[in-house]
C-alpha cells in the first residue's frame, strides 16, 4: 500500500459519506478532512451530545445534512447538489441485539436504505467511486476455525446479519444491471467486523459499556466473557476503505467485488481478554460476569480471511489487538478524565496511525 499510504489522491476531492454522525462515519470524516477532501455527510442526527461526531464539532467542519436513507428524494437531492466524486456508504442499523427488538427498522435501514443509496448514486453522473460498507456478519456463520473468504456463502440467522447479506445482494443487482456498463465508474463492497475506538458511546457494545462502568466507579458487567471476536481499531478498516477507493479510482473494474478488512488471527480474542486489557490500561476497576441465559443468540466465533486485500491492495493490519485496545482506552481516559480536546486527540491518533503505515 506504499503508493496509497497517505491517501493523497483524496486531497481536494468531493466526497459524500452516509452515516457520518455514527462512530465509524465520524472517524472517517475526520480523516478525510485531515486529507484535505471536501466532505459532505448525510445521516440521521447524532443520538447524544456525547457522540464522537458532536465532541469533534464536525457539524461546523464539514457539510452536514440531516436526513433519513428512507427519504429517497432528499437523499438524491443532497447527492446531486454535492456532486461527489467518491461515495462511502456507512449508514446502517449496526447492532445485533437491537435487530431482534426492531427487525423491521433493521431491514428498512440496511436493505431499503442501501438500495436508496445505490439509486442516488445511479442518478449522480459525477460519482466515480463507490465503497459500499456492509459487515463481516453478511456471511452465513458456521463458526469455523478458519476465516471466511469473499466468495463464501452469504446469509444470517439474526435480522442484522440477514439484512447485511440482503444488502450485498441488492448491491450485486445494481452492479450487474447498471454500474458494470457505466463509464469512468467502479464500485465494491467492504466487509469488516467488531471495531473499537475512542468516542463510541453506543448502547450494548462492550467497550462503551466498559468506559461507562469505569467512569462511574462500577464493575464491568459481562454476559459472555468467552465469546470470541476479531477486534480491530476503527482506523484499521477505514484504512482499507481508503485503499480500496484509491484502487477503484486508478485501477477501475479490476478492484470491483467484495473485500474483507479484518485483523490478524491473533487478534481474535475473547470478550474477557478485551475487558482485562481495558482494565490494565485504565489502571483500575474489575470485571463481573453476569450470564444471561435468556439473551438472544450471538455468534461465538467469526473470522475473516483477508488474503485478497493483502495480495491485491497490499493492505495489512497495522495496530494489532494490544495496540488497538490501548489506543482506544487512552482516547477515553484522556478525553473523559484528563479533559483533553477530542478533535486534537482524534487527529493525533490518525497521524500516529498514518506514521505506523509508512514504516510497517
Amino acid at each position: 500500500m506504499e503508493d496509497l499510504v497517505m491517501f493523497d489522491f483524496l486531497k481536494g476531492k468531493r466526497v459524500f459519506i452516509t452515516g457520518h454522525t455514527g462512530f465509524k462515519g465520524s472517524w472517517l470524516s475526520a480523516w478525510l478532512l485531515q486529507l484535505g477532501a471536501e466532505v459532505t455527510g448525510y445521516a440521521l442526527p447524532p443520538k447524544s451530545p456525547d457522540d464522537h461526531f458532536c465532541r469533534l464539532g464536525l457539524e461546523k467542519r464539514m457539510r452536514h445534512i440531516e436526513g433519513d436513507l428512507l427519504d429517497l428524494p432528499r437523499l438524491s437531492a443532497a447527492m446531486r447538489e454535492a456532486r461527489p466524486e467518491f461515495v462511502f456508504h456507512l449508514a446502517a442499523q449496526a447492532l445485533v441485539r437491537l435487530s431482534y427488538a426492531e427487525p423491521k427498522l433493521t431491514f428498512d435501514t440496511n436493505v431499503t436504505g442501501g438500495m436508496h443509496l445505490l439509486e442516488a448514486v445511479r442518478q449522480t453522473p459525477e460519482a466515480r467511486v463507490l465503497v459500499f460498507i456492509t459487515s463481516d456478519k453478511c456471511y452465513r456463520n458456521h463458526e469455523w476455525a478458519w476465516g471466511y473468504r469473499e466468495c463464501d456463502e452469504l446469509g444470517g440467522g439474526d435480522p442484522y446479519s440477514a439484512s447485511k447479506a440482503c444488502a450485498e445482494l441488492v448491491f450485486r443487482s445494481y452492479h450487474e444491471s447498471f454500474f458494470a456498463r457505466r463509464e469512468n465508474f467502479a464500485c465494491a463492497t467492504a466487509r469488516a467486523g467488531n471495531v473499537i475506538g475512542g468516542g463510541d458511546f453506543a448502547a450494548d457494545r462492550i467497550v462503551p459499556d466498559c468506559i461507562r462502568a469505569l467512569s462511574a466507579g462500577q464493575p464491568i458487567r459481562v454476559r459472555n466473557p468467552d465469546a470470541t471476536r476479531p477486534w480491530q481499531h476503527v482506523l484499521e478498516p477505514l484504512s482499507g476503505y481508503l485503499a480500496l477507493a484509491g484502487a477503484l479510482a486508478t485501477g477501475g473494474r479490476k478492484y470491483e467485488g467484495g473485500w474483507n478488512f479484518g485483523p490478524t488471527k491473533d487478534s481474535n480474542r475473547s470478550v474477557g481478554d478485551l475487558v482485562h486489557r481495558v482494565l490494565g490500561e485504565w489502571s483500575s476497576g474489575e470485571m463481573l460476569v453476569e450470564r444471561d441465559p435468556t439473551a438472544p443468540h450471538e455468534s461465538r466465533l467469526l473470522h475473516l480471511n483477508c488474503d485478497k486485500a493483502h495480495s491485491d491492495l497490499a493492505w495489512k493490519p497495522t495496530w494489532h489487538f494490544a495496540e488497538g485496545v490501548d489506543e482506544t482506552t487512552r482516547w477515553y481516559r484522556r478525553v473523559l478524565t484528563e479533559r483533553a480536546d477530542a478533535w486534537a486527540q482524534t487527529t493525533t491518533q490518525i497521524a500516529t496511525y498514518e506514521q505506523a503505515l509508512t514504516v510497517k
